[in-house]
């Protein structure tokens, strides 16, 4: 069975602290928007990597491609303000 959507989302927010967490895709290639306060002072090749141990095994057995925007708190509020 592929993954959905609402999988990715939940593999995500049961191991990473998320503030938003958007999730879209076709069951093997998925695009997230990923707000965490634990991105703070992180460069985006760490933001990534902490989402990748969120998802584990996973990424390997089940979900093929994730293409990801990680952003904090502070980052994601400029960018609802400038729209």
């Amino acid at each position: 069975m592929s993954p959905t959507p609402d999988h990715v989302r939940q593999y995500i927010a049961d191991n990473l602290p998320c503030e938003h967490l958007e999730v879209v895709g076709d069951g093997a290639h998925f695009e997230a928007l990923i707000v965490s306060p634990l991105f703070e002072g992180k460069r985006t090749l760490a933001r990534h990597q902490a989402v990748y141990q969120a998802l584990g095994d996973r990424m390997r057995a089940e979900i093929h491609a994730l293409s990801m925007r990680t952003l904090t708190p502070s980052e994601y509020e400029t960018t609802k303000t400038n729209g």
